[in-house]
């Protein structure tokens, strides 16, 4: 009876240990597996958030800068300074949305037409230089979010009969490739158009009587006639538009992070306190 007792004792030891042991190993597979899956799950995760962060990502021509190409002869959207720098409203934009982007600015200062086909081919990151949106640039670039206005006007000497009612009996000095150039043409055609490489050699034809007229923006219109005696800008206004930041067509990460920078700068009132204060209210 005895040994029967003790036969019995071993025997539910023994069903006791396998079972503690089947469950443990069972609690020790499924804490690998849950850690396995885990892992698994959040590398997943995490190489899906790495993609979606590089589809959002963008580049630009030379790491760590945001080169700008310009005509830096449009005050006072931009300009050269006395030091051989660059200042104006386009360019302090520039600046800020460089900084909220983290990069360097750099300034690339050529012929306006010039300053298109280096954003538009990929030698610049975008270009600033008073760019209006219209139909033949749009199929080549892209834009921004526009910040700022700009008004054609009319520049004449003092006591000229020309007015927007005769304009086309006369012959009108442009910057080329300008907004201002594509509307005279096409309103008055280019044998009453004569194009320039900048405004301020427009105005010089202007004082030396080779065109009878200039129209360009408001902004360098204001500018020029003030550093030149003789000249007078005509009361009716000759076109409204809005300017905007040019990029390469189809290079949306890039132009997705600049409308964002933009965008605040709009908001916060920086880009008006810019305007401000280069073009006073009258």
């Amino acid at each position: 009876m005895k040994k029967l007792m003790t036969l019995v004792l071993a025997l539910a030891l023994v069903l006791s240990l396998a079972a503690c042991g089947g469950t443990g190993n069972n609690t020790a597979d499924n804490t690998a597996d849950n850690t396995a899956n885990n892992t698994a799950n959040n590398t997943a995760n995490d190489a899906a958030d790495d993609a979606d962060a590089g589809d959002a990502a963008f580049t630009t021509v030379e790491e760590g800068k945001l080169i700008m190409s310009t005509n830096a002869a449009f005050p006072p959207y931009e300009m050269t300074s006395d030091d051989g720098g660059f200042e104006g409203i386009d360019v302090e934009i520039a600046e800020a949305i460089a900084e909220k982007l983290g990069l360097e600015l750099q300034i690339d200062d050529m012929e306006f037409t010039a300053a298109l086909e280096a954003a538009q081919s990929g030698m610049s990151d975008m270009a600033m230089a008073g760019i209006t949106i219209n139909e033949d640039r749009l199929a080549v670039m892209d834009f921004s979010e526009t910040y700022a206005t700009g008004i054609q006007v009319v520049i004449v000497k003092e006591g000229s009969d020309v007015t927007l009612d005769n304009l086309g009996e006369q012959l009108i000095g442009v910057q080329n490739g300008t907004t201002g150039w594509q509307f005279c043409t096409d309103d008055y055609g280019d044998d009453h158009v004569a194009a320039f490489d900048n405004g301020i050699t427009a105005v010089q034809a202007l004082l030396g009587d080779q065109v009878d007229c200039v129209v360009i923006d408001k902004g360098p219109a204001e500018v020029f006639v003030a550093e030149n005696p003789g000249l007078t800008i005509l009361e009716t206004e000759y076109a409204v538009e809005d300017y905007a930041i040019g990029v390469a067509k189809g290079n949306t990460a890039l132009l997705d992070a600049i409308n964002g920078a933009l965008n605040e700068l709009i908001e916060d009132g920086t880009v008006q306190s810019i305007i401000d204060k280069y073009i006073t209210a009258e």
